[in-house]
């Protein structure tokens, strides 16, 4: 195969050179993006819930049972296989540093949730490539979709998994479109082919409805596979195993998947072109926009003039309205969890009170590590609930700005201004990132921060506006289990002081902290909403002033306006067809089964 790397690398050096001179912002979030470098490809794994994701991965890495496989995965938690010897590491909100763990299906299916878990294997796949799984998407609904994007910005290539049960749902061509922006190669899997005989016609049903809703993709190449197969091959004797795998099909998903990991460079470069081509995009329809102005259209220009004014005007008369409105839904929000942190305190001092009552000995001696566990339990459900109620609160009040149509435009800057308003918002004290708080009493290690802390998530709201929403930790310090040994002992009244004190000083840290995060939220979003608001004025303002400017224009004036404007538009789309030209020449980078080699 030819080295595409000097084509794409010199396409990607132009296009970015190009759409920082038109935007610098949008160039300068490209230009971060073609600066990172991936020491390992990691191919993402995405797909519905219960399309075989897991059984996939054992069976890719020929280690069954190595994923947990048909359990209720947490929301939040990813699965990074990696290469080394037998382990696991998992990162709580919050926390710096990660902790052994021993038991992956506890603290992947909730009972023990993280924000992110690393299996370590000398499975030989895992010499060339990484593997993150998204078991915790909780299937690719509008609850759960952020989740899996956020995955797909670590993803050199996406492998996407369906099975051969049912054709492909509209959920899950909806991600694909989204997750496909940024990402240029996509391998497809159909799995259960075992169980499934009419597996074709799916696949044929899947293609025509990629080439309806994904036409990009309509032509992709699907590997066919049985993981059921495969795990039977590994136990099998040599005079099985030999048809299993074959009839399995995954040793050629295998093999494509290792041949992407030899690509990595290339495929990194195209990436950063499949971005690249979204903002060409947006800039071809600004030009297309001023080679209209200089026409002078005044049907044109009264709409511009009557969309201006009823924007200004809304600001004039609604701004207040908003302000309040956002107002009104972020304190709504924080009561009601800090309602919700009350009731659950309440219950784990409850339950932990009626064991002390009943306990003695060796069970009274572990209840700071079970205190400590069931209160990082009580962080994970918190950070979610905070993700799910941001998203509430963002929706309405963005809801109640703009339009669908509005929205749509604006999203981008709002994302923008949001991350930017998030990080300038005025430090609290005490609130540095990866500070510690001890809380003297009952010794409880609190994370606290903003954005940059361990373990944050970026949270899709109202179609598209992004959240960063950073994990809480909590859980016993060291000090609470010196105090904890010095004051109780096997003392019941003494463990019931302690228990009450550290409880009710975790509650304090929490209700705090569920408070700042809410004055965050508000400001953000009320510093993201003024400045696209202020933005679309200002953009309305300048195109209005060049139609009134070609409009005073004598012909000869306008004839110039108009040839000027007309070889920007030739310039874009010729960045844009050069783009297209790369991205398909890019396209031999994705590995095809062999029978399709061989047609």
């Amino acid at each position: 195969m030819t080295d595409l790397t000097p084509v794409l690398d010199s396409t990607v050096k132009d296009t970015l050179a190009y759409v920082r001179t038109q935007d610098p912002d949008a160039g300068a979030e490209l230009a971060d993006l073609r600066r990172r470098r991936v020491t390992r490809p990691q191919v993402v794994v995405v797909g519905e819930t219960k399309r075989g994701k897991s059984s996939l991965i054992n069976a890719l890495l020929g280690v069954p049972g190595l994923s947990p496989v048909d359990a209720a995965v947490a929301t939040a938690t990813y699965l990074q296989f990696v290469p080394g010897e037998p382990g696991m590491r998992a990162w709580l909100p919050g926390a710096a540093e990660p902790i052994t763990i021993d038991d992956l299906a506890s603290w992947a299916t909730g009972a023990q949730r993280a924000r992110r878990i690393e299996v370590s294997h000398p499975a030989p796949m895992l010499r060339y490539l990484s593997l993150l799984d998204t078991p915790g998407v909780g299937g690719l609904d509008p609850a759960h979709t952020a989740v899996a994007l956020a995955a797909v910005e670590r993803a050199t290539a996406l492998l996407f998994v369906a099975d051969a049960s049912a054709p492909l749902s509209r959920p899950e061509l909806d991600f694909l479109v989204a997750a496909s922006e940024r990402i240029d190669i996509v391998v497809f899997a159909l799995t259960k082919i075992d169980a499934y005989p009419g597996w074709r016609r799916i696949l044929d049903d899947n293609q025509a409805l990629l080439q309806a809703h994904a036409p990009r993709f309509a032509s992709a190449s699907w590997f066919a596979v049985s993981s059921a197969l495969a795990e039977l091959a590994v136990d099998a004797g040599p005079a099985d195993q030999a048809a299993l795998i074959d009839a399995s099909k995954i040793a050629e998903l295998q093999h494509a998947l290792v041949e992407l990991g030899g690509r990595g460079h290339q495929l990194e470069l195209a990436n950063v072109l499949r971005a690249a081509r979204g903002e060409l995009v947006r800039l071809e329809t600004v030009a297309e926009d001023r080679v209209r102005a200089v026409e002078a259209d005044p049907v044109r220009t009264a709409q511009l003039r009557a969309e201006r004014a009823a924007l200004a005007a809304r600001k004039r008369t609604e701004s207040r309205q908003w302000t309040l409105l956002l107002s009104t839904e972020t304190q709504r929000a924080r009561v009601e969890t800090v309602g919700m942190l009350r009731t659950r305190i309440a219950g784990v001092q409850q339950e932990f009170s009626e064991s002390i009552d009943k306990g003695r000995g060796e069970a009274l001696a572990k209840l700071p590590e079970r205190l400590d566990a069931e209160l990082q339990a009580v962080a994970v459900q918190l950070s979610q609930q905070l993700e799910d109620t941001f998203a509430q609160v963002g929706e309405k009040v963005l809801a109640s700005v703009f339009d669908e149509a509005e929205r749509a435009a604006m999203l981008g800057r709002l994302n923008a201004t949001l991350r930017h308003a998030l990080d300038a918002a005025p430090p609290r004290d005490g609130s540095a990132d990866n500070l510690l708080i001890a809380l003297s009493a009952g010794g409880i290690a609190f994370m606290a921060g903003r954005g940059a802390m361990l373990g944050a998530s970026v949270l899709a709201v109202g179609g598209g506006l992004l959240i960063p929403v950073a994990g809480i930790g909590l859980g016993l310090a060291a000090g609470g289990y010196v105090l904890y040994r010095r004051r109780v002992q096997t003392d019941r009244q003494q463990a019931r002081i302690w228990l009450r004190d550290v409880l009710g000083e975790a509650r304090a840290a929490l209700a705090d902290e569920i408070a700042n995060r809410f004055t965050d939220l508000q400001y953000a979003l009320s510093v993201a909403v003024d400045d696209a608001v202020e933005k679309r004025l200002k953009d309305l303002d300048a195109h209005i002033a060049e139609i009134d400017a070609a409009a005073a224009e004598d012909a000869a004036g306008r004839s110039r306006r108009r040839a000027a404007a007309q070889q920007e538009l030739d310039t874009v789309r010729a960045k844009l067809r050069a783009t297209d030209t790369a991205l398909t020449r890019a396209r031999v980078l994705t590995p095809v089964p062999h029978d399709e080699e061989n047609r």
